[in-house]
């Protein structure tokens, strides 16, 4: 296995929560230019299963790989990047202020900043404060945060909420454009992924 080569492997995962087993020994592999749909009813583990793939919290059992090397060991965390129920951008800032925040935390990505407001259809907003966005705007300024950074593996918690049909279309083509350079997505949602090129897993959370 090599770092050219980049896989999510979890062995065993376990979680307890409010002295409730959320799920438990949970084991899956994840290779280059996948997604996986984690589903599930609300309560059912999740978003929790997310938080520990992206170090939020520790699982109560098991271990997870990235490369053949534990995540603590490995450059997981920089080849990582998670938007949650929450869109992580400030309010007080501007759209162009946002992207740039995101650029010096991270690696520069496949699109410079002007261009990637144009992929999400942001252009002309550059200089707009972020609370004077709609819901639908936010979410995509949240998406274009994935592409001026380099990150082989995206954690996404519901990434189409607040999007209309237009904006779940894009991110849909975003995901696949994501898996087709080799990328790696995990994520939930209730909408119905429509990714008929992209190798889909499933795993479903009682």
């Amino acid at each position: 296995m090599t770092q050219s080569s980049p896989i999510l492997q979890a062995s065993g995962l376990s979680c307890i929560r409010d002295d409730r087993v959320l799920f438990s020994e949970l084991t899956f592999t994840l290779n280059v230019g996948q997604v996986l749909l984690l589903e599930g009813k609300n309560g059912s583990g999740k978003t929790s299963l997310l938080r520990i793939l992206c170090g939020f919290r520790e699982p109560d059992a098991g271990q997870i790989c990235w490369c053949g090397e534990c995540i603590s060991d490995s450059q997981y965390y920089a080849d990582m990047a998670y938007i949650g129920h929450l869109d992580g951008i400030k309010k007080e800032l501007t759209v162009f202020e946002n992207l740039s925040v995101a650029l010096a935390l991270g690696r520069p990505g496949q699109y410079p900043l002007s261009d990637a407001l144009v992929r999400v259809q942001l252009s002309g907003y550059e200089d707009v404060l972020v609370q004077a966005l709609s819901a639908g705007q936010k979410r995509r300024l949240s998406l274009a945060r994935l592409l001026v950074t380099q990150n082989r593996l995206w954690i996404l918690d519901e990434p189409f909420t607040s999007l209309d049909k237009q904006g779940i279309k894009l991110t849909e083509i975003l995901m696949t454009e994501h898996t087709a350079s080799g990328g790696l997505i995990v994520l939930t949602s209730h909408h119905d992924l429509n990714l008929p090129a992209v190798d889909v897993q499933r795993i479903h959370l009682s």
